[in-house]
């Protein structure tokens, strides 16, 4: 568990683990700088001032030089962490960090635990929780539009929206507190026409953030894109076509997709998942069968589907046919006609509809653009606020429901005492976004996420 007060100094390494040109060794604490400098031997770091770094000798106990190193000063508050920081950059050899870890164990510091560092950053003011959170989407951020809008959740700018609402109930919800101290009075000091506007005010923000994860997270998680048709289709193909390598296996020879393979592609910043599935068809064996009904339950989870039948071998009826039997409802979905190179038909079913020579690759240009379009409907404006967490999604959905409590209680002339409790509870779950109302569990259980080092 983590503790919310600790005068313990940890270490860990901040850099991946395994052999490379350096290694940087981070601890944080009251005592960081002045352990490390007892077996440091160059400039005296406790009177050292912030932002600096020193070259020297690293040495254990026994005065045995374990490396030549580079140490940055960062002293409190002025830290990540806001204690006492000290990066050790040293050679990237495993024994030898493991040396230098091994030593400052040895007299005194503890090891961190995952996200460690970052929890004493939010315990000590350097930043909420949902920024916290942006550490760990920042480190696994893909592309540059995943990196903006992580960065941009950083700095605050997610942040900033909730402390707004938040701000804009407080007044309303002391009044209709107040009012509970003078409930024999039979008095009211908020006015119910204002609040019942600016509840619906905030409402309409809350809906408006709950609607941006539809896209937050398509650009925080990717698109997962299913490939579907009959067996010989061109599925495998169409996927090497897409990533321009041979990943999936192509044969003539039918049923050879037994499984689904997922693969990552990058279409103008926006990660694709594409899975290629195994053909619907009446399955020959048990084995086939459970592959067509991972088929089934990835179409279900996907959020675009690429239906790819050969054009030489089905009508236009049997293609409409197998789109009624896939079931794909709102799902966005691409009609692709493969084999164009093979064939003088020249029907469209749809716009959606694209002709393609997986083989040859013949408009696979098109179709990722076809793909992007299809996905990304109505493009994307990265300077707005995304709500990418899942956690941050759940806990606005509780405040919208909250907030509706609000306005039918107003409208109904509930008790202020029930109406109070509504807007306390919107508050509650507004606040857990960011931090401001936090318990240890939903900490512990935040930073364990991170790596080892952050």
């Amino acid at each position: 568990m983590y503790s919310r007060q600790s005068d313990n100094t940890i270490v860990a390494l901040s850099t991946p683990p395994g052999s490379g040109a350096i290694g940087v060794i981070r601890l944080s604490g009251n005592k960081a700088i002045e352990i490390t400098n007892r077996f440091f031997l160059g400039a005296n770091l406790e009177k050292a001032i912030g932002y600096t770094v020193h070259y020297g000798k690293l040495f254990d106990e026994n005065k045995n030089i374990i490396d030549e190193i580079l140490v940055t000063i960062f002293k409190t508050p002025k830290s990540y962490t806001g204690e006492n920081l000290v990066e050790i950059s040293c050679h990237g050899s495993s024994y030898i960090i493991n040396e230098i870890i091994r030593l400052f164990l040895r007299n005194g510091v503890k090891l961190a635990q995952a996200g460690e560092f970052t929890m004493r950053a939010f315990m000590n003011g350097k930043m909420d929780l949902s920024q916290a959170e942006a550490v760990a989407d920042l480190i696994a951020s893909k592309t540059k539009i995943s990196h903006d809008i992580a960065l941009k959740q950083l700095k605050g700018g997610f942040s900033s929206e909730i402390k707004k609402l938040r701000e804009k109930l407080v007044d309303f919800a002391s009044l209709i507190e107040l009012e509970l101290d003078f409930s024999e009075e039979d008095v009211e000091f908020a006015d119910r026409t204002q609040l019942k506007t600016l509840v619906k005010e905030i409402l309409n923000l809350v809906s408006s953030l709950i609607e941006s994860y539809k896209y937050g997270n398509v650009l925080k998680n990717g698109v997962p894109t299913v490939i579907v048709g009959r067996p010989n289709a061109g599925k495998s193909t169409l996927l090497n076509a897409l990533l321009n390598e041979e990943r999936a296996i192509v044969s003539e020879i039918e049923g050879t997709t037994r499984d689904t393979i997922e693969e990552e592609l990058n279409i103008n910043g926006i990660i694709f998942r594409f899975i290629d599935t195994a053909g619907i068809r009446e399955a020959k064996d048990s084995i086939e069968n459970l592959g067509i009904e991972k088929t089934m339950q990835k179409i279900k989870d996907s959020s675009l589907i690429i239906y790819i039948y050969d054009s030489n071998q089905l009508t236009q009826n049997e293609v409409i046919k197998d789109l009624e039997e896939l079931n794909t409802g709102d799902t966005p979905t691409l009609i692709v006609a493969n084999k164009i190179d093979l064939s003088d038909k020249n029907e469209s079913i749809s716009e959606n509809h694209i002709k393609i020579s997986a083989k040859d690759k013949g408009n696979i240009k098109e179709l990722k653009t076809k793909i992007f379009e299809s996905s990304i409907t109505n493009g994307i404006d990265i300077s707005g606020i995304f709500v990418t967490n899942e956690r941050h999604l759940n806990l606005l959905k509780e405040a919208k429901s909250s907030l509706q409590n609000v306005i039918l209680g107003l409208d109904t002339k509930l008790p202020a005492d029930l109406i109070a409790m509504d807007i306390r509870q919107a508050n509650i779950s507004l606040g857990e976004i960011t931090g401001t109302i936090s318990t240890d569990d939903l900490l512990g259980n935040i930073f364990g996420k991170f790596c080892i080092g952050k």
